[in-house]
């Protein structure tokens, strides 16, 4: 049993996906000897309830100057973060020289809308690629990790944050102490803090076991977020449920008392209590489910192999590292996996060592089935790819269930 990273509590383990690479390092052919591998599993906090991985990757390992994530890779990502900066623009930047920070702010996607409407803004991201592909969008930018020191020297020379805001980023990031101390500290007196990340419900719901990996150390829930907030001197004032990722969750959070919490946050309060989302035996039974996905996809692959079918992966995430491995998934079941991102082309999947190809080995020629490893993009991906199904061919998907599409 180890010790939470929110409030010392103690964690107990509830599954484990056994040894894991590294889920974005993506391997040149001639380089598969010296793979860093850890084990993943994941456990809940007995006192905050808050969800989190039982082993910590270090931070440099992760995020660095090849991290290989592109925000604006997805048009509705694009789309998600532009309508964001506008409501930010049209609300709590709408004022007399307003500030904003982004925590994690990757490419500038979103930043990008902001710095266009000429509003003061900072983003903070420790991976060199791609925060300077940001600065190129116009966007000012400091390469490093936030945390306390950094917060106190962004307040010392640009003043309080009227927002402070991080994707997908906050859960990354074990060391929370040091980043909500940072938070309190740069934060306006009636500024935000607005953050969003995968939410557990819809992973427990959906048994979207592959949203577990090394750079989500943290699962939030309403009640999770809500005790992490209070014992950092914050208060959760709004949730915002989201459909984006795979389902995910908008928390804000303010200075106690500057804000009237939404009725928002009660409800999906009462609504994780009725669903028992952090009982025992709502714990176990994700288990079970995820048990057997892991037994049916490798079913319905070794079948498509003794059949003389070909199949393919659609999408080389960072998620499909989890299901790969610990599904036991390599090239003798998956011919390669096509992917958008030119960082990945040509390299090998991480632990299983898949080729990656770029989308025009897709067609080249269609396969038989195509095993969508991207399928928090499913609606943008299957309107692309009409001729894939025009030809015959299926999609093989394993969220909720292991099924042909």
């Amino acid at each position: 049993m180890s010790t939470c990273r929110v409030c010392a509590g103690p964690v107990e383990e509830f599954f484990d996906f056994g040894r894991q690479p590294l889920s974005d390092a993506f391997l040149p052919p001639e380089r598969t000897e010296d793979e860093f591998f850890y084990r993943l599993a994941v456990g809940i906090c007995q006192t905050c309830t808050m969800v989190q991985l039982m082993e910590e990757v270090p931070r440099e390992r992760m995020f660095h100057e090849d991290y290989p994530y592109i925000s604006r890779g997805s048009a509705v990502m694009r789309s998600h973060f532009e309508t964001l900066a506008r409501r930010f623009l049209a609300g709590e930047l709408h004022r007399p020289d307003p500030f904003i920070v982004e925590i994690g702010c990757n490419d500038g996607t979103m930043l990008g809308t902001v710095a266009d409407a000429g509003v003061r803004h900072l983003g903070v991201e420790p991976s060199g690629g791609v925060a300077a592909m940001a600065a190129q969008r116009g966007v000012r930018v400091r390469t490093d990790f936030f945390e306390a020191s950094v917060a106190a020297d962004i307040l010392a020379n640009d003043g309080p944050a009227d927002v402070i805001y991080a994707a997908n980023t906050l859960c990354h990031i074990p060391y929370i102490d040091s980043i909500l101390k940072g938070v309190r500290e740069l934060l306006a007196p009636d500024g935000v803090f607005v953050f969003e990340d995968p939410y557990f419900a819809d992973i427990v719901e959906r048994a979207s076991f592959d949203q577990i990996y090394d750079e989500h150390f943290f699962l939030f829930a309403g009640g999770s977020v809500q005790a992490m907030a209070a014992r950092h001197g914050l208060e959760l004032v709004d949730v915002e449920r989201l459909a984006v990722h795979g389902g995910e969750v908008r928390y804000t959070l303010a200075r106690p008392g500057t804000r009237t919490p939404s009725p928002a946050v009660a409800d999906l309060l009462a609504a994780e209590r009725r669903e028992g989302l952090t009982e025992p035996a709502t714990l176990r039974r994700f288990g079970t489910r995820v048990e057997r996905i892991r037994q049916r996809l490798t079913e319905v692959l070794d079948d498509c192999h003794a059949r003389g079918q070909r199949v393919v992966g659609y999408g080389a995430t960072a998620k499909s590292a989890t299901v790969l491995n610990f599904c036991g998934i390599g090239p003798d079941r998956i011919d390669f996996i096509c992917d958008t991102t030119p960082a990945k082309q040509g390299r090998l999947t991480p632990g299983s060592h898949i080729p990656v190809r770029g989308p025009e080995a897709f067609a080249s020629p269609y396969p038989p089935y195509a095993l969508l490893f991207a399928w928090n993009h499913a609606d943008e991906i299957m309107a692309k790819e009409t001729a894939f199904r025009a030809a015959g061919g299926q999609w093989l998907r394993y969220v909720p269930e292991v099924h042909l599409a």
